[in-house]
């Protein structure tokens, strides 16, 4: 199995633990669970591969994808009610989630040898929109949204950090998973100690 198949089994599986947990707190039967996991686990690396014109959509290629999903999802379905905080549990999986996605976005755009604006691109909507489908579908705050925290900045600094990597000559063995790193140490600093960039705040107009 290649980096990216395993990054890419790893967003999925992990993603789709997310989506089971939200469909957990949304108290839905088994298979909202599974709808929500298998939406989460596969959203973003869908758009990514449409977007680029792959060949094949990843988990068409490769149906394990799915199974993988699947059983995250009825894993969660009998283990949820462990779980003292569901939501932060959700953060905490999506931000491990997140590092693997953006770095398996990375990963496909530049092995199709696109320019680097299309990698940052691929690279953080693989890591965002099958957590946004999530959030959207569960009627909840959609991570990438809540105020100053980094998520979507966390996921544009890891892919920058995999681009400058291979700029300098780094092989993908080394980019990949300091894109990983950067991404999972910003969203997990966020989480943890409150790093975000300054918010707009309205002003009066002047007299």
């Amino acid at each position: 199995m290649t980096l990216l198949q395993w990054l890419d089994y790893a967003a999925v599986f992990v993603f789709a633990l997310t989506g089971a947990l939200a469909a957990s707190r949304a108290q839905l039967d088994i298979v909202g669970f599974l709808f929500l996991g298998c939406l989460t686990a596969v959203g973003g690396g869908t758009l990514r591969d449409m977007i680029l014109g792959r060949d094949q959509v990843f988990w068409v290629a490769d149906p394990g994808m799915i199974a993988s999903a699947c059983a995250a999802a009825v894993l969660v379905f009998f283990t949820a009610h462990r779980l003292e905080s569901r939501l932060r549990a959700l953060e905490w999986l999506d931000a491990l989630a997140l590092s693997a996605a953006v770095a398996a976005g990375v990963g496909v755009a530049m092995g199709m040898d696109q320019g680097w604006p299309v990698v940052l691109i691929m690279g953080v909507a693989t890591g965002t929109f099958g957590g946004l489908m999530r959030d959207v579908v569960a009627n909840e705050v959609p991570l990438i949204l809540k105020k100053g925290e980094l998520y979507a900045t966390a996921a544009l600094a890891g892919a920058l950090a995999a681009v400058l990597a291979a700029a300098a000559g780094m092989p993908p063995t080394v980019a990949l998973p300091l894109c990983a790193t950067v991404t999972f140490a910003l969203r997990a600093g966020s989480m943890r100690f409150g790093w975000c960039l300054p918010v707009y705040r309205s002003r009066p107009p002047r007299a």
